[in-house]
């Protein structure tokens, strides 16, 4: 079984009221980044938050900085398709939603939609699409990552797309891995097999077919994979020990871990009348996020635009890696005004140039690298290089050159700042051979050359 709920029940219960020397034993075991065990995980869990927080903040902070530094990796969504034949009680998109006017992107549409994100400066996307055999084939979806694989602009283009589709049989998996897709991302939503019967209709009511999509996936050579749960649905502290198993789970059974774990929580959307029976508040959501980090400390950790800029700044300081920037949650939702078929409401819908900006300001390095997917750095690879820490070698340098970029073409009153920030990171890299390479490759940018990476 890969989550097996009466003992994550067992470790909940089996933790409670940890003394303070208990929970400090835990934080010693996270400094060391090797990931914590579910007794640990549970012990952070039913720790005291106001007591510990600012241990748990600052032990979280120092993990993240020591594996993936300064670094914040900004991407898009870009929906496709809200044709569903599924009844998911919190998503806009459900079948029962007889009033929204269902849309399937043509590819010049798409073409259209990946311009505006190519001009805001994005590189890279993760593709949405609502499951409906006739609307969303897989041929459909391989149609749609060629096409913009293809596209090429003034500014550029973009490099690397995610993906997130519904779970699916390993000869569909095989046909998805020809696309040279980055990660294939798919939440289980809810680790409660009751909350999860009650809250889906159609294929995806399936508990066992949703949890076991990764081991298809993998299987027909997708190697980097990611996890999520909707927060909100369930007991917050049930779910992230479910979701700690499952990325342990995967660890021991294919040698590779998740490469990224998803944290979004409830949002409401037009046509959702659901109201979350365990809504999360903001100092448990920031506690979540700090104990997933400690707890699976090389997975890539992302946050959506469902948080406020307020929560998404504490975010990044202690956990988050990857964000989704100037994002629109509806099928052509880029260039257009209307919301109320988005599958569900954004929280920050600052501009990227603005989000970028917020970055700097807090002395991170916006990127928007996309390196480790082209040079080969997946699965087992990544894995080899995120345990120890050592991805980071690799990660500022990039993170430089790609910032560096942006800064260049879409810069404006950020570009000074912008410098000045390059500079200060450029000079933190100790290898002397990595940095002098870098500070080549960043001369280079200036004169025009794009899309260097190590």
């Amino acid at each position: 079984m890969i989550v097996e709920e009466i003992k994550i029940k067992e470790v909940l219960e089996g933790t409670k009221s940890p003394s303070l020397e208990n929970v400090r034993d835990v934080l010693a075991k996270a400094r060391e980044k090797k990931g914590l065990g579910l007794d640990d995980v549970g012990i952070l869990l039913n720790s005291d938050a106001v007591r510990i927080k600012d241990e748990l903040f600052q032990t979280a902070a120092r993990v993240k900085d020591e594996i993936y530094g300064e670094r914040i990796v900004f991407f898009a969504p870009l929906y496709v398709s809200d044709f569903c034949v599924n009844g998911c009680a919190y998503c806009n998109f459900h079948t029962e939603n007889k009033g929204l006017k269902r849309k399937k992107l043509s590819l010049d549409e798409i073409e259209k939609q990946v311009g505006f994100l190519i001009d805001m400066g994005h590189k890279r996307l993760l593709l949405e699409f609502g499951e409906d055999p006739a609307h969303n084939d897989i041929d459909y979806v391989r149609a749609v990552i060629e096409k913009i694989y293809s596209l090429k602009r003034e500014k550029g283009n973009i490099r690397r797309l995610n993906v997130n589709i519904a779970a699916t049989t390993v000869e569909n998996y095989r046909k998805l891995k020809t696309t040279n897709i980055g990660t294939y991302q798919l939440f289980q939503e809810t680790y409660h097999r009751e909350t999860y019967k009650k809250l889906h209709q159609g294929p995806k009511a399936d508990y066992d077919r949703q949890i076991s999509a990764h081991l298809r996936a993998f299987e027909a050579g997708l190697d980097d994979l990611g996890l999520g749960v909707l927060f909100g649905l369930y007991d917050w502290r049930f779910e992230v020990l479910a979701l700690i198993a499952h990325a342990q789970y995967l660890e021991k059974e294919l040698g590779v871990g998740p490469h990224t774990i998803s944290v979004p929580r409830f949002c409401p959307a037009s046509a959702v009348s659901y109201q979350p029976e365990y809504p999360v508040s903001d100092a448990d959501f920031l506690k979540l996020i700090a104990i997933i980090r400690l707890a699976v400390p090389y997975t890539g950790m992302i946050l959506s635009t469902r948080e406020t800029s307020a929560i998404r700044k504490q975010a990044f300081k202690i956990g988050i890696s990857q964000a989704s920037a100037a994002s629109a949650a509806s099928p052509g939702g880029y260039g257009s005004n209307v919301k109320d078929e988005a599958q569900f409401k954004l929280r920050d819908e600052r501009p990227l140039a603005e989000v970028i900006k917020g970055v700097v300001d807090d002395k991170m390095l916006p990127s928007f690298c996309t390196a480790c997917y082209r040079r080969g750095r997946t699965g087992e690879a990544f894995m080899e290089l995120s345990k120890p820490g050592e991805i980071h070698t690799f990660c500022r340098s990039n993170g430089l050159l790609t910032f560096a970029e942006y800064l260049e073409d879409f810069g404006n009153g950020l570009y000074k700042k912008g410098y000045q920030t390059i500079e200060f990171y450029l000079n933190q890299i100790e290898d002397e051979g990595l940095r002098q390479q870098t500070k080549e490759r960043l001369k280079k940018i200036k004169q025009g050359e794009r899309d260097l990476y190590f």
